[in-house]
Protein backbone atom coordinates (compact mmCIF):
# COMPACT_ATOMS: atom_id res chain seq x y z
CA UNK A 1 0.00 0.00 0.00
CA UNK A 2 2.96 2.17 -0.55
CA UNK A 3 1.55 5.72 -1.84
CA UNK A 4 1.23 7.09 -5.07
CA UNK A 5 3.96 9.66 -6.77
CA UNK A 6 2.85 11.24 -10.01
CA UNK A 7 3.54 13.90 -12.13
CA UNK A 8 0.85 16.48 -12.91
CA UNK A 9 0.59 19.25 -15.46
CA UNK A 10 3.47 21.54 -15.70
CA UNK A 11 5.19 20.56 -12.76
CA UNK A 12 8.66 18.06 -12.02
CA UNK A 13 8.09 14.83 -11.02
CA UNK A 14 7.45 14.82 -7.57
CA UNK A 15 4.85 13.44 -4.84
CA UNK A 16 1.08 13.70 -5.12
CA UNK A 17 0.20 15.13 -1.61
CA UNK A 18 -3.85 14.99 -2.97
CA UNK A 19 -3.28 11.00 -3.89
CA UNK A 20 -1.75 10.77 -0.36
CA UNK A 21 -4.62 12.61 1.30
CA UNK A 22 -6.86 10.43 -0.41
CA UNK A 23 -5.61 7.83 0.89
CA UNK A 24 -5.58 8.82 4.59
CA UNK A 25 -9.03 10.29 3.55
CA UNK A 26 -11.00 7.12 2.77
CA UNK A 27 -9.71 4.97 5.55
CA UNK A 28 -10.53 7.78 7.72
CA UNK A 29 -13.51 7.79 6.35
CA UNK A 30 -13.94 3.88 7.05
CA UNK A 31 -13.05 3.94 10.41
CA UNK A 32 -16.38 6.43 11.03
CA UNK A 33 -18.39 4.21 9.44
CA UNK A 34 -17.84 1.66 11.39
CA UNK A 35 -17.96 3.93 14.32
CA UNK A 36 -21.73 4.32 12.82
CA UNK A 37 -22.28 0.85 12.41
CA UNK A 38 -22.50 0.63 16.26
CA UNK A 39 -25.30 3.40 16.18
CA UNK A 40 -27.39 2.95 13.19
CA UNK A 41 -30.33 0.58 12.74
CA UNK A 42 -28.62 -2.71 11.04
CA UNK A 43 -27.33 -5.60 12.27
CA UNK A 44 -23.52 -5.53 13.23
CA UNK A 45 -21.28 -7.41 15.79
CA UNK A 46 -22.19 -5.09 18.28
CA UNK A 47 -24.79 -2.60 19.01
CA UNK A 48 -25.34 0.42 21.12
CA UNK A 49 -28.64 0.82 23.36
CA UNK A 50 -28.77 4.11 21.64
CA UNK A 51 -30.00 3.54 18.04
CA UNK A 52 -29.76 6.48 15.86
CA UNK A 53 -32.42 6.26 12.68
CA UNK A 54 -31.49 10.15 11.41
CA UNK A 55 -27.70 7.97 10.53
CA UNK A 56 -29.00 5.83 7.74
CA UNK A 57 -28.86 8.68 5.22
CA UNK A 58 -25.56 9.90 5.49
CA UNK A 59 -24.51 5.96 5.92
CA UNK A 60 -26.16 4.72 2.94
CA UNK A 61 -24.50 7.86 1.38
CA UNK A 62 -21.18 6.62 2.84
CA UNK A 63 -21.64 3.18 1.99
CA UNK A 64 -22.42 2.79 -1.64
CA UNK A 65 -18.69 4.35 -2.54
CA UNK A 66 -16.43 3.88 0.44
CA UNK A 67 -14.39 0.64 -0.65
CA UNK A 68 -14.57 1.31 -4.11
CA UNK A 69 -12.67 4.78 -3.27
CA UNK A 70 -10.26 2.51 -0.97
CA UNK A 71 -10.02 -0.09 -3.41
CA UNK A 72 -8.90 2.67 -6.51
CA UNK A 73 -6.38 3.85 -4.24
CA UNK A 74 -4.94 0.68 -3.91
CA UNK A 75 -4.81 0.47 -7.72
CA UNK A 76 -3.36 4.03 -7.65
CA UNK A 77 -0.57 2.80 -5.44
CA UNK A 78 0.41 -0.74 -7.35
CA UNK A 79 0.82 2.01 -10.77
CA UNK A 80 3.66 3.85 -8.74
CA UNK A 81 5.40 0.33 -7.62
CA UNK A 82 5.36 -1.33 -11.25
CA UNK A 83 5.05 1.98 -13.36
CA UNK A 84 3.28 1.60 -16.59
CA UNK A 85 4.24 0.21 -20.36
CA UNK A 86 5.78 -2.98 -21.05
CA UNK A 87 8.67 -2.08 -18.66
CA UNK A 88 7.72 -2.25 -15.11
CA UNK A 89 9.91 -0.17 -12.39
CA UNK A 90 10.77 -3.78 -10.57
CA UNK A 91 10.18 -7.28 -11.97
CA UNK A 92 6.50 -8.88 -11.52
CA UNK A 93 7.85 -11.73 -10.09
CA UNK A 94 9.94 -9.17 -7.18
CA UNK A 95 6.60 -7.05 -6.96
CA UNK A 96 4.44 -10.25 -5.94
CA UNK A 97 6.78 -10.66 -3.36
CA UNK A 98 6.88 -7.75 -1.99
CA UNK A 99 2.85 -7.76 -2.00
CA UNK A 100 2.28 -11.00 -0.10
CA UNK A 101 5.27 -9.91 2.69
CA UNK A 102 3.15 -6.83 2.89
CA UNK A 103 -0.45 -8.19 3.03
CA UNK A 104 0.12 -11.63 4.49
CA UNK A 105 1.92 -10.96 7.57
CA UNK A 106 -0.76 -8.34 8.89
CA UNK A 107 -3.48 -10.46 7.37
CA UNK A 108 -2.20 -13.81 9.89
CA UNK A 109 -1.42 -11.52 13.30
CA UNK A 110 -4.24 -9.97 12.64
CA UNK A 111 -6.68 -13.06 12.72
CA UNK A 112 -4.46 -14.37 15.92
CA UNK A 113 -4.31 -11.16 17.88
CA UNK A 114 -6.64 -8.59 16.87
CA UNK A 115 -9.90 -9.80 15.25
CA UNK A 116 -10.68 -12.78 18.23
CA UNK A 117 -12.03 -9.90 20.76
CA UNK A 118 -14.63 -9.28 18.02
CA UNK A 119 -16.05 -12.74 17.50
CA UNK A 120 -15.92 -12.65 21.84
CA UNK A 121 -18.11 -9.99 21.80
CA UNK A 122 -20.18 -11.06 19.11
CA UNK A 123 -20.89 -14.33 20.63
CA UNK A 124 -21.37 -13.03 24.03
CA UNK A 125 -24.46 -10.59 22.50
CA UNK A 126 -25.98 -13.79 21.07
CA UNK A 127 -25.26 -15.90 24.06
CA UNK A 128 -23.09 -18.53 22.20
CA UNK A 129 -20.00 -17.97 24.24
CA UNK A 130 -19.88 -18.10 28.45
CA UNK A 131 -17.73 -14.59 29.74
CA UNK A 132 -14.53 -16.36 30.01
CA UNK A 133 -12.31 -15.12 27.40
CA UNK A 134 -9.37 -18.03 27.47
CA UNK A 135 -11.93 -20.73 27.35
CA UNK A 136 -13.39 -18.93 24.02
CA UNK A 137 -10.29 -18.70 22.35
CA UNK A 138 -9.80 -22.24 23.43
CA UNK A 139 -12.15 -23.31 21.82
CA UNK A 140 -11.88 -20.62 18.55
CA UNK A 141 -8.56 -21.57 18.26
CA UNK A 142 -9.12 -25.40 18.09
CA UNK A 143 -11.98 -25.06 15.21
CA UNK A 144 -14.81 -26.54 17.93
CA UNK A 145 -18.41 -26.02 16.80
CA UNK A 146 -20.68 -22.67 17.08
CA UNK A 147 -24.08 -22.62 17.13
CA UNK A 148 -25.46 -20.97 14.11
CA UNK A 149 -24.94 -17.36 13.79
CA UNK A 150 -22.70 -17.05 16.71
CA UNK A 151 -20.03 -14.64 15.13
CA UNK A 152 -19.35 -13.63 11.72
CA UNK A 153 -17.62 -16.65 10.35
CA UNK A 154 -18.54 -19.05 12.92
CA UNK A 155 -19.57 -21.47 10.13
CA UNK A 156 -15.82 -21.84 9.62
CA UNK A 157 -14.79 -21.42 13.12
CA UNK A 158 -12.32 -18.28 12.71
CA UNK A 159 -12.58 -15.07 11.10
CA UNK A 160 -10.71 -12.90 9.34
CA UNK A 161 -13.51 -9.84 10.40
CA UNK A 162 -13.31 -6.83 8.70
CA UNK A 163 -9.55 -7.72 7.56
CA UNK A 164 -11.08 -9.44 4.78
CA UNK A 165 -9.57 -6.12 2.83
CA UNK A 166 -6.16 -7.46 2.80
CA UNK A 167 -6.71 -10.80 0.89
CA UNK A 168 -9.19 -9.34 -1.68
CA UNK A 169 -6.24 -6.91 -2.60
CA UNK A 170 -3.63 -9.11 -2.31
CA UNK A 171 -6.06 -11.03 -4.86
CA UNK A 172 -6.68 -8.50 -6.99
CA UNK A 173 -2.52 -7.36 -6.90
CA UNK A 174 -1.23 -10.99 -7.82
CA UNK A 175 -4.23 -11.25 -10.56
CA UNK A 176 -2.84 -7.79 -11.82
CA UNK A 177 0.87 -8.32 -12.19
CA UNK A 178 -0.14 -11.54 -14.12
CA UNK A 179 -2.63 -9.73 -16.62
CA UNK A 180 0.40 -6.81 -16.99
CA UNK A 181 3.18 -9.30 -17.42
CA UNK A 182 1.20 -11.97 -20.69
CA UNK A 183 -1.03 -8.81 -21.89
CA UNK A 184 0.78 -5.82 -21.71
CA UNK A 185 -0.41 -4.32 -24.83
CA UNK A 186 -3.84 -4.76 -24.32
CA UNK A 187 -3.61 -3.32 -20.73
CA UNK A 188 -1.67 -0.26 -22.22
CA UNK A 189 -4.61 -0.05 -25.00
CA UNK A 190 -7.13 -0.09 -22.47
CA UNK A 191 -4.64 2.38 -20.22
CA UNK A 192 -4.71 4.96 -23.03
CA UNK A 193 -8.58 4.64 -23.90
CA UNK A 194 -9.42 5.36 -20.26
CA UNK A 195 -6.76 8.26 -19.93
CA UNK A 196 -8.33 10.22 -23.21
CA UNK A 197 -12.10 10.35 -21.66
CA UNK A 198 -13.26 13.59 -21.37
CA UNK A 199 -16.84 15.68 -20.38
CA UNK A 200 -19.62 13.35 -20.06
CA UNK A 201 -17.80 10.28 -21.68
CA UNK A 202 -16.10 9.82 -18.40
CA UNK A 203 -18.93 10.26 -16.76
CA UNK A 204 -21.19 7.26 -18.98
CA UNK A 205 -18.17 4.48 -20.80
CA UNK A 206 -17.56 3.43 -16.95
CA UNK A 207 -20.75 3.52 -15.38
CA UNK A 208 -21.33 1.21 -18.96
CA UNK A 209 -18.29 -1.00 -17.96
CA UNK A 210 -20.14 -1.50 -14.52
CA UNK A 211 -23.70 -2.01 -15.79
CA UNK A 212 -22.85 -6.05 -16.31
CA UNK A 213 -21.48 -6.91 -13.05
CA UNK A 214 -24.99 -5.46 -11.84
CA UNK A 215 -27.36 -6.79 -14.31
CA UNK A 216 -25.32 -10.24 -15.00
CA UNK A 217 -23.26 -11.03 -11.81
CA UNK A 218 -25.09 -9.40 -9.22
CA UNK A 219 -28.17 -11.88 -9.35
CA UNK A 220 -25.90 -14.96 -8.91
CA UNK A 221 -24.12 -13.74 -5.71
CA UNK A 222 -26.78 -11.73 -4.62
CA UNK A 223 -24.69 -10.83 -1.26
CA UNK A 224 -21.22 -9.64 -0.34
CA UNK A 225 -20.01 -12.43 2.13
CA UNK A 226 -16.28 -11.34 2.49
CA UNK A 227 -15.63 -15.01 1.73
CA UNK A 228 -12.54 -15.25 -1.04
CA UNK A 229 -13.94 -18.21 -2.70
CA UNK A 230 -17.72 -17.35 -3.07
CA UNK A 231 -17.97 -13.72 -2.97
CA UNK A 232 -18.60 -13.35 -7.15
CA UNK A 233 -19.52 -9.98 -6.94
CA UNK A 234 -17.58 -8.44 -4.81
CA UNK A 235 -14.84 -9.32 -6.63
CA UNK A 236 -16.26 -8.26 -9.72
CA UNK A 237 -16.56 -4.92 -8.59
CA UNK A 238 -14.10 -4.35 -5.79
CA UNK A 239 -11.46 -6.03 -8.47
CA UNK A 240 -13.09 -3.02 -11.36
CA UNK A 241 -12.14 -0.19 -9.26
CA UNK A 242 -8.96 -1.54 -8.82
CA UNK A 243 -8.26 -1.78 -12.09
CA UNK A 244 -9.42 1.81 -12.76
CA UNK A 245 -7.41 2.81 -9.76
CA UNK A 246 -4.34 1.26 -12.20
CA UNK A 247 -5.39 2.82 -15.20
CA UNK A 248 -5.87 6.40 -14.16
CA UNK A 249 -2.58 6.14 -12.61
CA UNK A 250 -0.77 9.61 -12.65
CA UNK A 251 -1.99 11.17 -15.86
CA UNK A 252 -1.90 14.79 -15.61
CA UNK A 253 -4.54 15.40 -18.45
CA UNK A 254 -7.53 12.99 -16.61
CA UNK A 255 -6.81 14.34 -13.31
CA UNK A 256 -6.94 17.65 -14.25
CA UNK A 257 -10.17 16.71 -16.31
CA UNK A 258 -11.70 15.45 -12.65
CA UNK A 259 -11.14 18.48 -10.90
CA UNK A 260 -12.37 20.51 -13.41
CA UNK A 261 -15.60 18.90 -13.95
CA UNK A 262 -15.90 18.74 -9.64
CA UNK A 263 -19.08 20.94 -9.74
CA UNK A 264 -20.56 18.96 -12.25
CA UNK A 265 -19.77 15.63 -10.62
CA UNK A 266 -20.79 16.73 -7.72
CA UNK A 267 -24.50 17.87 -8.59
CA UNK A 268 -25.02 14.78 -11.21
CA UNK A 269 -24.03 12.25 -7.70
CA UNK A 270 -26.42 14.19 -5.63
CA UNK A 271 -29.37 13.85 -7.89
CA UNK A 272 -27.99 10.17 -8.62
CA UNK A 273 -28.32 9.93 -4.60
CA UNK A 274 -31.65 11.54 -4.30
CA UNK A 275 -32.77 9.20 -7.29
CA UNK A 276 -32.12 6.05 -5.16
CA UNK A 277 -33.39 6.96 -2.42
CA UNK A 278 -36.84 7.76 -4.16
CA UNK A 279 -36.41 4.65 -6.00
CA UNK A 280 -36.29 3.15 -2.00
CA UNK A 281 -33.83 0.48 -3.07
CA UNK A 282 -30.60 2.04 -2.27
CA UNK A 283 -29.34 -1.21 -0.34
CA UNK A 284 -30.25 -3.28 -3.13
CA UNK A 285 -28.07 -3.11 -6.59
CA UNK A 286 -29.67 -5.20 -9.01
CA UNK A 287 -33.45 -6.03 -7.61
CA UNK A 288 -35.66 -8.63 -9.61
CA UNK A 289 -37.88 -6.16 -10.54
CA UNK A 290 -39.56 -4.50 -13.98
CA UNK A 291 -37.49 -1.76 -13.59
CA UNK A 292 -33.85 -3.83 -12.61
CA UNK A 293 -31.96 -2.27 -15.64
CA UNK A 294 -33.01 1.07 -14.94
CA UNK A 295 -32.40 0.92 -11.01
CA UNK A 296 -28.67 -0.55 -11.72
CA UNK A 297 -27.40 2.28 -13.79
CA UNK A 298 -28.55 4.63 -11.37
CA UNK A 299 -26.91 2.51 -8.65
CA UNK A 300 -23.57 2.78 -10.76
CA UNK A 301 -24.00 6.33 -12.24
CA UNK A 302 -24.44 7.31 -8.37
CA UNK A 303 -21.23 5.10 -6.99
CA UNK A 304 -18.91 6.55 -10.20
CA UNK A 305 -19.66 9.96 -9.74
CA UNK A 306 -19.28 10.43 -6.13
CA UNK A 307 -16.07 8.73 -6.81
CA UNK A 308 -15.16 11.63 -9.17
CA UNK A 309 -16.61 14.06 -7.27
CA UNK A 310 -13.86 12.93 -3.90
CA UNK A 311 -10.94 12.48 -6.86
CA UNK A 312 -12.02 16.05 -8.85
CA UNK A 313 -12.05 17.89 -5.10
CA UNK A 314 -9.19 15.93 -3.59
CA UNK A 315 -6.92 17.02 -6.60
CA UNK A 316 -7.78 20.41 -6.48
CA UNK A 317 -7.67 21.44 -2.57
CA UNK A 318 -5.22 19.11 -1.31
CA UNK A 319 -2.40 18.86 -3.64
CA UNK A 320 -0.01 20.79 -1.77
CA UNK A 321 2.52 19.69 1.46
CA UNK A 322 0.44 19.28 4.35
CA UNK A 323 2.21 18.81 7.68
CA UNK A 324 0.04 16.24 8.76
CA UNK A 325 0.73 13.90 5.74
CA UNK A 326 3.46 12.19 6.69
CA UNK A 327 2.20 10.64 9.85
CA UNK A 328 -1.47 9.75 8.24
CA UNK A 329 0.30 7.19 5.76
CA UNK A 330 2.28 5.64 8.36
CA UNK A 331 -0.50 5.32 10.23
CA UNK A 332 -3.59 3.91 7.78
CA UNK A 333 -2.02 0.48 7.78
CA UNK A 334 -1.86 0.27 11.27
CA UNK A 335 -5.23 2.42 11.91
CA UNK A 336 -7.04 0.23 9.45
CA UNK A 337 -5.69 -3.17 11.61
CA UNK A 338 -6.71 -1.96 14.64
CA UNK A 339 -9.72 0.03 14.99
CA UNK A 340 -12.65 -2.20 14.80
CA UNK A 341 -11.62 -4.32 17.38
CA UNK A 342 -11.06 -0.61 19.40
CA UNK A 343 -14.80 -0.16 18.31
CA UNK A 344 -15.91 -2.92 19.54
CA UNK A 345 -14.46 -3.14 22.72
CA UNK A 346 -14.94 0.14 23.89
CA UNK A 347 -18.35 0.36 22.26
CA UNK A 348 -19.28 -2.69 25.01
CA UNK A 349 -17.85 -1.59 27.92
CA UNK A 350 -18.58 2.45 27.44
CA UNK A 351 -22.44 0.85 27.19
CA UNK A 352 -22.17 -0.13 30.76
CA UNK A 353 -21.13 3.58 31.93
CA UNK A 354 -24.72 5.16 30.20
CA UNK A 355 -23.28 7.68 29.12
CA UNK A 356 -26.53 8.83 27.20
CA UNK A 357 -26.69 9.06 23.22
CA UNK A 358 -24.44 11.71 22.68
CA UNK A 359 -21.39 11.32 25.38
CA UNK A 360 -21.29 7.59 24.34
CA UNK A 361 -20.32 8.00 20.88
CA UNK A 362 -18.27 11.01 21.77
CA UNK A 363 -16.68 8.78 24.06
CA UNK A 364 -16.34 6.30 21.30
CA UNK A 365 -14.73 8.20 19.02
CA UNK A 366 -11.97 9.28 21.53
CA UNK A 367 -11.12 5.97 22.65
CA UNK A 368 -10.89 4.89 18.82
CA UNK A 369 -8.31 7.15 17.56
CA UNK A 370 -6.72 7.19 21.36
CA UNK A 371 -6.29 3.59 21.06
CA UNK A 372 -5.01 3.37 17.42
CA UNK A 373 -2.49 6.44 18.52
CA UNK A 374 -1.48 4.80 21.52
CA UNK A 375 -0.59 1.34 19.89
CA UNK A 376 1.20 3.53 16.92
CA UNK A 377 3.38 4.97 19.82
CA UNK A 378 3.91 1.16 21.47
CA UNK A 379 4.67 -0.28 17.78
CA UNK A 380 7.44 2.59 17.27
CA UNK A 381 8.71 2.65 21.12
CA UNK A 382 8.21 -0.05 23.12
CA UNK A 383 7.30 -3.56 21.74
CA UNK A 384 9.40 -5.13 18.95
CA UNK A 385 7.66 -6.87 16.25
CA UNK A 386 4.42 -5.54 16.92
CA UNK A 387 4.78 -2.46 14.22
CA UNK A 388 5.36 -5.21 11.61
CA UNK A 389 2.54 -6.95 13.02
CA UNK A 390 0.16 -4.46 12.27
CA UNK A 391 1.63 -2.98 9.52
CA UNK A 392 3.90 -0.13 10.33
CA UNK A 393 6.24 1.28 7.73
CA UNK A 394 9.41 2.94 8.91
CA UNK A 395 9.81 6.65 8.93
CA UNK A 396 10.56 7.86 5.15
CA UNK A 397 13.47 8.85 3.64
CA UNK A 398 12.35 12.65 3.97
CA UNK A 399 11.06 12.34 7.52
CA UNK A 400 14.41 10.92 8.59
CA UNK A 401 15.93 13.70 6.13
CA UNK A 402 14.17 16.19 8.15
CA UNK A 403 15.20 15.12 11.73
CA UNK A 404 18.74 14.33 10.74
CA UNK A 405 19.08 17.96 9.48
CA UNK A 406 17.71 19.91 12.67
CA UNK A 407 19.75 17.40 15.17
CA UNK A 408 22.23 17.73 13.14
CA UNK A 409 22.73 20.67 11.07
CA UNK A 410 25.00 20.46 7.62
CA UNK A 411 25.64 16.42 8.31
CA UNK A 412 24.65 14.08 6.06
CA UNK A 413 20.97 12.50 5.69
CA UNK A 414 20.22 8.84 6.71
CA UNK A 415 20.63 6.26 3.80
CA UNK A 416 16.99 5.12 3.05
CA UNK A 417 14.92 2.65 4.69
CA UNK A 418 14.26 -0.66 2.58
CA UNK A 419 10.89 -2.23 3.01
Amino acid sequence: MTTPVAVTAGTAPGRRHDIDALRAIAFGLLILYHVGMFYVPWDWHVKSVHIAPWLETPMLLLNQWRMPLVFMVSGLAVNFLLGEGTNPRIGYAAFAGLRIRRLLWPLVFGMLLVVPPQAYYEALRHGAAEPAYLSFLWRYFTFQSWPDGAFAGSDIGITWNHLWYLPYLLLYTLTLAVLLSGMARPMDLLRRTIRRLRGLWLVLVPVALLMPIGIWIFPRFPYISHDLITDGYAHAMYGTFFVFGYLIGRDPGLWAEMARLRWRTLGLASVAFATLLGLGEISIDAPDQPFDTVLTFVVYLNRWTWLLVVLGWGHRLLNRPMAWLNYANRAVYPWYVLHQTLIVMAGVWLSELALGPVLEPLALIIATVGGCAGIMVLAERWVPGLGTGIGLKRASTRALGRQARATNPGGRTPAPSTE
